[in-house]
């Protein structure tokens, strides 16, 4: 196990990788921390930048939680290793070490991670997501419930414990990070998907954000 250590710094630093931020300044010239919700993920790039460039960010984000995942896999290292490997590149992706750790919510990367972890986990995941998301409308919701779900498919589907640890530590990361969705929930004030920054009302920049 300890030469294969190494595995868990790499996982960290593709994690860190801010592909949001890279692909919106590409795409539209745009620095997505001073926007909408200021988030780098792919729900904000779809406000700030645009479907395409929303789409690119999307599977940028979940490559860098299967990669990691995979090459540990392919490597042979022990199933505890591969478990913080993808702990790992899921922590880089929310706190990137190129962004002054200050990152996204984790959805995209969760959900690359799991495909390589699981793919029928993966599959129902992403079933709940697209079902949660074209009834309600709302991305966060949508991805609080599909990863709620995930220790228990987890545990029916694969059944080994460290993967069914590390799904409930990730939805426990993902839910401290939607806290404020949450709340804007509750108040009816959270953006729908496809909303536009003007119509959700976030469209004041976050020259918060811009200090990382």
């Amino acid at each position: 196990m300890s030469t294969s250590l190494w595995l868990v710094p790499l996982g960290y630093l593709v994690g860190s990788i801010p592909f949001g931020l890279l692909t919106a300044r590409a795409w539209k010239g745009v620095d997505v921390r001073s926007v909408g919700s200021g988030n780098i993920g792919a729900t904000n790039v779809l406000r700030a930048a645009g479907r395409w460039a929303a789409a690119i960010t999307l599977a940028l984000d979940m490559l860098k939680g299967w990669a990691p995942v995979a090459l540990s896999e392919a490597v042979g290292a022990p199933v505890a290793l591969v478990a913080f490997v993808a702990l790992a590149a899921f922590l880089g992706h929310l706190y990137p070490l190129f962004l002054g750790f200050r990152g996204g919510k984790g959805v995209a990367t969760f959900l690359g991670l799991m495909l390589a972890l699981s793919p029928k986990v993966a599959f129902l995941i992403v079933a709940i997501w697209l079902f949660i998301a074209a009834l309600f409308r709302y991305s966060s919701l949508a991805a609080l419930i599909a990863s709620a779900a995930s220790p228990p498919l987890v545990w029916l589907l694969d059944g080994r414990p460290p993967y069914v640890v590390l799904a409930v530590v990730l939805f426990g990361f993902i839910l401290i990070r939607h806290r404020e969705n949450l709340q804007r929930l509750r108040a009816g004030d959270e953006g729908k998907i496809g909303q536009k920054l003007q119509q959700a009302g976030v469209d004041l920049p976050r020259h918060d954000r811009l200090a990382s």
